[in-house]
C-alpha cells in the first residue's frame, strides 16, 4: 500500500487553502513588525521577515505554477509541513514554547486530519509533537525587554508543551472521526448520483423507445399488410415466397425489439407523460419485481384511498424501488405493501416475512456502508447503500421515513409518510 492516499476524497481545495495561508502570513507580518516597531521588542527582524517570505513564495507557487484545483494527499502534506516548519522557525527565534503563539503549531495538523489520509496525518502529528518537544529545550530567549524579567516555575513551563500535545491528539482524534464520516457520506452520495444518472438514462431510453415503437407502428403495419398481399399473389413461386416470408419475419422481429426496449410496452406511453398517484408508482414497481422474483407481493389499498395525482419523479420511483427491493431480497416468501391516504396524509407501509433488522444495524439505519455481523443477513447484503439512497431520495422529496421491525409480521417494516400538500408541490 502506498504511503500517500490518491483517492479524490483525500484532498484540499487549493483556493480555500491559499486564502487561509494568506491570512496566516499577513497575521505573522503584522505581529512581527508591530512588536518590533511599536512595542520596541528587540530581535532579528530581517531573519524573521525572511522566514515569512518562504510562506509568501510557497503561496505564489501554488497560485501561478501549480495548476491543480485540488491538492492531493502528497502535495497537501508537503505544503502543510512547510507551514509547520516555517512557524517553528519563527517561534524558535522568539522564545520557543514560552511564546504564546506556539499554540498555532497544532493548527496545520488538525486541518489535515479532516482532509488527508490517516498515514499522512499521523506523520504530520508526529513531526509536530517532535517540534514541540524540541522547542521546549532548544530556543532563543524571548525578545527584549520581556526576557529581562520573565520567569515561570518549571512545573508551569513544562506543562505548556504537554498541554499542546494532549490538545493535538484530542482534537486530531475528533477531526479524524468526523472527517471519516464526512468522506463516507460524500462517497455514498457520489455513488447515488451515479446510479441516478444511469436510471435517468434508462428512463430516457425507454421513453425514446416507446415513442419510436408508437411512431413506427403505422409504417410497420403497412409493410406487413403489403407483404401479406404479395405472399398471396406469389404463393406458387417458391423463390419469391421465401423472400416475402423472410421480410415478414424481420418486421415482426423489429416490433419485438422495440417493445423490449420500453420499460413497460403496454402502458409506457401514458406512464411516462402523465401525472400519477402513489398507488400507480407502487403498482409499476411491483410489476417490475414480479418479472424477476418468485416471491408473492401482497398489495393492500385503503378503501378510502385518496387518488392524489402527482408529477412523476424518478427520485420517488427509485427511492420506493430501493425499499421494496430490500423487502424482496430479505423476505422468505412474501412482501406486504399497504397504502393509506386521507385528505392530509399519504402513507406507505412495506413489510416482509424475513428475519427483520438485526440489533447491530437497527440504530444505524440511514447511514451509508452499514453491514450486519449476522451471517444469514450478511450473505444477502451488498454495499449497504440501498436504505441510505432510498431514504435520502425520499426525504429530499418531503417524505418522513421510519424503519424498524414489524410487530405483526416477522420481518422488517418501513413506514413512508407524506403530507399531501407536500406531494402536490413536487
Amino acid at each position: 500500500m502506498k504511503f500517500f492516499e490518491t483517492s479524490k476524497y483525500f484532498s484540499l481545495k487549493k483556493s480555500t487553502y491559499i486564502n487561509l495561508r494568506w491570512m496566516a502570513i499577513i497575521g505573522q507580518l503584522i505581529t512581527v513588525n508591530l512588536v518590533y516597531f511599536v512595542f520596541n521588542f528587540k530581535f532579528d527582524l530581517i531573519l524573521e521577515n525572511s522566514i515569512i517570505l518562504i510562506g509568501i513564495l510557497s503561496n505564489l507557487y501554488l497560485i501561478y505554477i501549480n495548476k491543480n484545483t485540488q491538492l492531493l494527499d502528497k502535495t497537501a502534506f508537503l505544503f502543510l509541513l512547510i507551514d509547520i516548519l516555517q512557524l517553528s522557525c519563527l517561534i524558535y527565534l522568539t522564545g520557543g514554547i514560552a511564546n504564546p503563539f506556539s499554540i498555532f503549531l497544532i493548527i496545520p495538523t488538525i486541518f489535515s486530519s479532516s482532509n488527508l489520509g490517516f498515514k499522512s496525518n499521523l506523520l504530520l502529528a508526529s513531526i509536530t509533537i517532535l517540534i514541540i518537544i524540541f522547542l521546549t529545550f532548544f530556543n532563543y530567549p524571548l525578545p527584549h525587554p520581556v526576557n529581562e524579567h520573565f520567569y515561570v516555575d518549571s512545573y508551569y513551563y513544562y506543562s505548556t508543551p504537554i498541554s499542546l500535545i494532549i490538545a493535538l491528539i484530542f482534537l486530531n482524534y475528533f477531526a479524524l472521526a468526523f472527517g471519516k464520516e464526512s468522506r463516507i457520506r460524500k462517497e455514498a452520495l457520489n455513488k447515488m448520483e451515479e446510479i441516478m444518472s444511469k436510471e435517468q438514462e434508462l428512463l430516457s431510453l425507454g421513453g425514446q423507445a416507446a415513442a419510436a415503437a408508437h411512431s413506427l407502428g403505422t409504417p410497420f403495419s403497412t409493410i406487413k399488410i403489403v407483404s401479406s398481399d404479395l405472399l398471396k399473389r406469389f404463393k406458387d413461386e417458391n423463390d419469391v415466397k421465401k423472400d416475402i416470408m423472410l421480410l415478414i419475419s424481420q418486421i415482426d422481429r423489429c416490433s419485438e425489439i422495440l417493445k423490449k426496449l420500453t420499460l413497460n410496452p403496454t402502458v409506457e406511453d401514458d406512464f411516462i407523460d402523465r401525472d400519477l398517484s402513489i398507488a400507480d408508482y407502487v403498482n409499476e414497481i411491483i410489476k417490475s419485481f414480479k418479472e424477476i422474483s418468485e416471491k408473492e407481493f401482497i398489495l393492500n389499498l385503503d378503501q378510502n384511498l385518496n387518488s392524489l395525482n402527482i408529477t412523476k419523479s424518478i427520485e420517488i420511483v427509485y427511492g420506493l424501488r430501493n425499499f421494496i427491493g430490500n423487502a424482496n431480497k430479505f423476505s422468505k416468501s412474501k412482501v406486504f405493501i399497504s397504502l393509506k391516504s386521507d385528505k392530509d396524509i399519504t402513507e406507505i407501509l412495506i413489510e416482509d416475512d424475513g428475519e427483520g433488522y438485526s440489533k447491530d444495524v437497527l440504530s444505524k439505519i440511514g447511514e451509508p456502508y452499514i453491514k450486519s455481523i449476522k451471517s444469514s443477513i450478511k450473505s444477502k447484503s451488498g454495499l449497504g447503500l440501498g436504505i441510505f439512497i432510498g431514504k435520502t431520495l425520499l426525504e429530499k422529496n418531503y417524505a418522513n421515513i421510519l424503519c424498524g421491525n414489524s410487530k405483526i409480521k416477522s420481518g422488517a417494516e418501513v413506514i413512508i409518510k407524506w403530507k399531501n400538500k407536500d406531494l402536490l408541490s413536487l
